[in-house]
């Protein structure tokens, strides 16, 4: 069996990537691996709970860009960590069709 490759997107402070990284590594969630979480905020909480676990994290601001170009840097980051599925854990940001056509049918949403 494959594993699969699971990149989260946080905004805050992660407490969905924290279970879902938790529950991963307990045998919950079989065949899956947290490869990368990234956050839009470079002080997001979430981050350091990433790197505690050991999980590589990566900030991919904004900055007056385009959603477009934002999301772009974003994909490109996904598609170099050759990422299997996508999960929202508390992402703030609106998605564009464009970033949902880049992961068809690849993306999840997290939440209570």
């Amino acid at each position: 069996m494959q594993t699969a490759r699971i990149a989260i997107l946080i905004s805050g402070r992660g407490s969905n990537m924290i279970a879902l990284s938790k529950a991963v590594a307990r045998g919950e969630v079989p065949g899956a691996e947290i490869v990368l979480v990234v956050s839009d905020k470079p002080d997001a909480a979430g981050l350091n709970a990433a790197s505690g676990l050991g999980i590589e994290t990566v900030v991919i601001q904004r900055r007056g860009r385009s959603r477009e170009e934002h999301e772009a840097e974003i994909i490109a980051a996904l598609r170099e960590r050759k990422v299997d599925l996508v999960c929202l854990a508390g992402y703030m940001r609106l998605l564009s069709s464009c970033f949902i056509e880049a992961f068809p049918h690849r993306i999840l949403l997290g939440g209570r």
